[in-house]
């Protein structure tokens, strides 16, 4: 992806994250951390439905990488269960809510977590080490790469041996409708050719106009590069699911799963 894209999209998720108007950047309280810490917990890969139990191998101790994914959700609720995390995200201000649950739970408890954040592109993690991690968790956010081919080779190298990646992405005809045009009230007409990209695909003066408004660029992606790429890369496809939205995030939610998630075994 393009640094100007990055950059873009870094601003953006500030701003959402700053604004406090978007679920996905509301942190967890210290109740929920002290639930987690006495092993009542779930978290989520897609907008609604948790994540099966036993996707998670124990997590005392476990090496997580917490992938595209701040927020002051995910990372907080998984060092609390037991697992030593790092959290990286493009995000900085995504990141400062997972620092700031971990704080919130410093001070209250007195017990810290074992997580820290870096910042960074989910398709370059050549900070770490092959082999550094035992399980990544990667929610719905690959739709903000141009390219999601890199995301599961890099994946697979900071993985060690029989590690897991657990990931959520978007259904790609979810992109073959004008979501501008169905939120004004236009109908749901197939608009749009797969895979879609907001940064080639959309008419000039609606791409300045999005930029314009600091809203985050998007790329959707094909099962054969979602699936298909993490099988390149070298998974074994392990677990499987779909998931729904909700009728106000999106009207096609009433006639498809907008999200699906994967779990992948690294051999």
């Amino acid at each position: 992806m393009s640094a100007d894209v990055l950059t873009h999209n870094a601003a953006s998720w500030n701003r959402q994250s700053t604004s406090g108007t978007s679920r996905w950047c509301v942190p967890v309280d210290v109740q929920t951390i002290e639930q987690a810490r006495a092993g009542n917990w779930q978290v989520i890969l897609t907008p609604n439905r948790p994540v099966p139990a036993d996707w998670f191998p124990d997590l005392a101790g476990l090496r997580v990488l917490c992938l595209a994914s701040g927020g002051g959700q995910q990372a907080p609720v998984l060092a609390a269960a037991g697992a030593r995390v790092v959290s990286f995200d493009l995000s900085e201000e995504q990141l400062a809510k997972d620092m700031g649950v971990a704080a919130a739970v410093a001070a209250a408890t007195g017990i810290p977590l074992e997580l820290s954040c870096e910042q960074g592109n989910m398709a370059d993690l050549s900070r770490f080490a092959d082999g550094s991690f035992d399980l990544i968790f990667h929610p719905v956010s690959n739709v903000f790469a141009a390219d999601v081919l890199p995301v599961w080779r890099e994946c697979h190298r900071v993985l060690g041996n029989g590690g897991r990646l657990l990931s959520g992405f978007m259904n790609p005809d979810f992109y073959l409708f004008d979501h501008d045009d169905i939120e004004t009230g236009g109908p749901l007409l197939v608009t749009r050719h797969l895979p879609y990209s907001d940064l080639h695909d959309l008419p000039a003066d609606r791409l300045s106009a999005r930029i314009g408004r600091q809203e985050a660029l998007e790329f959707s992606h094909s099962l054969d590069a979602q699936i298909g790429g993490q099988i390149a890369a070298g998974f074994t496809i392990a677990g499987f699911y779909e998931d729904c939205w909700s009728d106000e995030a999106s009207p096609l939610n009433r006639y498809m799963p907008t999200s699906m998630a994967t779990l992948a075994i690294r051999g």
